[in-house]
């Protein structure tokens, strides 16, 4: 008795959540799928969010979270993906523990486009907000400084 209250529940909250669930999906423009679709077979839970700019994707490609920007004809603008201090080229990482020591990491991307990767970290010290922006994989330079 108890398990079948169970899947009852569990089949209603299901068909409840995807009755609601709107992935913007008919308000994105055909060339953007189309586009999203070929760069990024096997993609997996794709959530479109779109802006009079850009329409952003957000999905799941083996096993990581990743977001890709669309412009409005579908041409792809970049893809971002978070991602591990360890996973930074090894001039960055080396860089970052040299100069920035002092500093938590709060945020920490990397972004491809335009056939290049940057990286974006994020950090705070007790007084400060940095966040560097990487200048190719040689090392980094300030893109914001903040007082907390």
């Amino acid at each position: 008795m108890k398990n079948k209250i169970l899947i009852g529940a569990f089949i209603f909250i299901t068909g409840i959540s995807s009755a609601f669930a709107n992935d913007n999906r008919e308000e994105v423009n055909s060339k953007i799928i189309r586009s999203f679709q070929k760069e990024f077979a096997g993609a997996q839970n794709a959530q479109w969010v779109t802006t009079k700019d850009f329409v952003k994707v957000t999905f799941t490609l083996n096993e990581q979270v990743v977001y890709a920007y669309y412009d409005q004809n579908g041409s792809l603008l970049g893809v971002t993906r978070n991602i591990l201090s360890g996973q930074l080229p090894i001039n960055l990482l080396t860089d970052f523990k040299k100069n920035y020591s002092s500093y938590w990491i709060t945020d920490l991307f990397e972004m491809a486009g335009n056939g290049e990767n940057l990286y974006y970290l994020s950090l705070e010290d007790g007084d400060h907000k940095v966040v560097l922006k990487s200048n190719g994989t040689n090392g980094w330079d300030v893109y914001r400084k903040d007082k907390k």
